[in-house]
């Protein structure tokens, strides 16, 4: 597995994933050291639910009955292009009017005041590469040192 997400690692791991019938997920629980929680990544045949295992005193393994799973946290990152193009109107709208903001921390300031109007509060990181990606799309055009939100870009 990469250490950044659960894709397995290079093109050999990617032709284990195309041939294997299963590929499981085995990962030490947050919630108690002992215990291994097994998810199913790729099935091809049936679905099973996750279950949870710890070895025991005799070395072997043993199901762990009435385990709860931790809910995944909110996935924080989110792809710009799953907003909707009115959801992007909107936040832009919110964070720039009709006015040219000038300077580049400015417009990242208009960036986080307008996407969390809509409730996409980030960080600046984020808003420096959805900064780039509005710019790629033409949605806010750079005039000199400041930025405007162009209202008649395509999405």
């Amino acid at each position: 597995m990469n250490k950044g997400d659960d894709n397995t690692r290079g093109h050999i791991g990617t032709e284990l994933n195309n041939k294997a019938e299963t590929v499981l997920q085995i990962t030490k629980s947050q919630q108690d050291g002992n215990i291994s929680e097994v998810k199913a990544m790729h099935i091809r045949d049936r679905e099973f639910d996750p279950f949870a295992f710890r070895i025991n005193d005799n070395a072997l393994p043993e199901i762990v009955d009435d385990y709860v799973f931790q809910q995944p946290k909110q996935d924080r990152n989110f792809s710009l292009t799953e907003l909707a193009e009115q959801q992007h109107r909107e936040a832009l709208e919110n964070g720039f009017g009709k006015q040219v903001v000038q300077g580049y921390s400015n417009v990242i300031a208009a960036l986080k005041q307008g996407y969390a109007s809509i409730g996409y509060e980030r960080g600046r990181n984020v808003l420096v590469s959805l900064n780039k990606f509005l710019v790629n799309k033409r949605m806010i055009v750079k005039e000199g040192k400041g930025y405007r939100y162009n209202p008649d870009f395509h999405y």
